[in-house]
């Protein structure tokens, strides 16, 4: 039957979900500290990009969905605690302040009984640590369980359906209610035997993720130094043969991928990891060795690099599927490399606005300028556009005179041909003749 389900934080995993339960036909209280966001939401307007979640806001906000700074009083059969768990950037260590307070908050407004579910990605042990003695200070015998989020940006809507969801519980009660009310959403939920469990599958993840794509990035810098192209490489290993293929070379961020480590190390117990550090910082380094590479290109034909200008065509952390997402984008690492070589960066993305491109020191340009009007261009994403460039349609001959195609998306042979030399990740080809 139907649920009064209330949601606590309205970022990208709070806002899906709201959208999915309401769309299953549950009755969502959402709620979120942030006044604009919450006035945006009333109204029917969203604040982030998420193919499908406007439809669904548009249709039941006021009805399934209603948005507000503050959970009712009571009828809630669960609260969902989904606000964000971000770690230091230069400690790394995790603040679970926001997890804290959406605790204290539910334990405050919602009725003993209400079933409390953490969809926030925590280091392990943090729903029994942190969660579960504030929700025991109030409540006699609280109902508490873990239900990780792991949705990729751009089809959140479709694998809340299809991904199983993972569920552990303080005990056999509160696993049953998490049981009942995502049963209600997704077509598989996979009950775990603890708190714990469900707290490191999410990490265990996107660990596993990192460190894919970590040594796909290493065999790339591995060619570079011997001038072979990773793509064939990889391309030649991964054919017909049925070990894991290897993974190509890009850069990874978000807000999952380059946080999610450090909650895992944080996990650790104080001994360290084998590989879940050292991907990470490989990871990190990919945008800082792109940047020092388009910077030293350029340098090769003209010795100095100040007053060219760069474009930089990407913004947002990935292309595909397509997102606004700006956490854990390349182009912050690579600024200041583009800034201290005295390089003018424009800047271009279909799904960024010119104030945010603006705000990370770039100056906007439309797609055909940034091949016109520059004396390089840096492909940072792989979005659909981009793939889609007529290379023939926005380049003369010898302008920009630098094409660095992180993706390998472009043509490179119309490229070449009309006089631009062609670089990409683990990739560098002479100038052409």
């Amino acid at each position: 039957m139907p649920k009064n389900i209330g949601i606590i934080g309205l970022g990208y995993v709070g806002l899906t979900l709201t959208a999915a339960l309401a769309r299953a036909g549950h009755t969502v209280h959402a709620v979120d500290v942030q006044p604009d966001v919450v006035d945006e939401l009333a109204r029917g307007r969203t604040h982030i990009y998420e193919p499908g979640v406007d439809e669904v806001l548009r249709r039941y906000a006021g009805t399934r969905i209603l948005v507000g700074r503050q959970l009712p009083r009571d009828g809630l059969d669960a609260a969902v605690i989904c606000v964000s768990t971000p770690v230091d950037p230069l400690t790394h260590e995790p603040d679970l302040r926001n997890v804290a307070a959406a605790t204290a908050d539910v334990a405050e407004w919602c009725a003993p009984g209400t079933l409390v579910v953490v969809r926030s990605t925590v280091p392990i042990g943090a729903c029994r640590r942190v969660v579960l003695p504030i929700l025991a200070a109030t409540w006699e015998t609280p109902l508490l369980a873990m239900a990780p989020e792991r949705t990729i940006q751009g089809q959140a809507l479709r694998e809340l359906v299809e991904l199983p969801q993972i569920v552990g519980g303080l005990d056999d009660g509160s696993v049953a209610a998490a049981v009942e009310v995502f049963g209600q959403l997704a077509n598989v939920v996979v009950p775990v035997s603890s708190l714990e469990v469900a707290e490191m599958v999410k990490l265990a993840n996107n660990c596993h993720t990192d460190l894919i794509y970590a040594f796909g990035n290493e065999v790339a810098l591995i060619a570079e130094r011997h001038g072979i192209d990773p793509l064939e490489l990889i391309h030649a290993a991964n054919v017909g043969y049925p070990r894991p293929d290897l993974s190509r070379p890009g850069y990874v961020g978000g807000g999952c991928l380059s946080k999610d480590p450090y909650l895992m190390l944080a996990s650790s117990a104080g001994e360290g990891t084998f590989l879940i550090d050292r991907a990470r910082e490989l990871n990190e380094h990919l945008p800082l060795h792109v940047a020092r590479q388009v910077v030293e290109l350029l340098a090769e034909r003209h010795g100095s690099t100040a007053g060219k200008r760069l474009a930089v065509l990407g913004w947002a952390y990935k292309g595909t599927p397509p997102t606004d997402d700006m956490r854990g984008t390349p182009i912050a690492t690579m600024i200041p490399v583009f800034r201290e070589a005295g390089l003018t960066v424009l800047g271009h993305d279909p799904m960024v606005t010119p104030e945010v491109i603006r705000a990370f020191g770039g100056e906007p340009i439309s797609l055909e300028k940034a091949f016109s009007d520059s004396d390089a261009v840096l492909v940072v994403t792989d979005h659909p556009d981009y793939r889609a460039l007529r290379v023939e349609d926005v380049v003369t001959y010898g302008q920009p005179e630098l094409v660095y195609d992180s993706w390998r998306v472009l043509n490179e042979k119309a490229l070449t041909a009309a006089g631009i030399r062609y670089a990409g990740l683990g990739y560098r080809v002479g100038a052409p003749a």
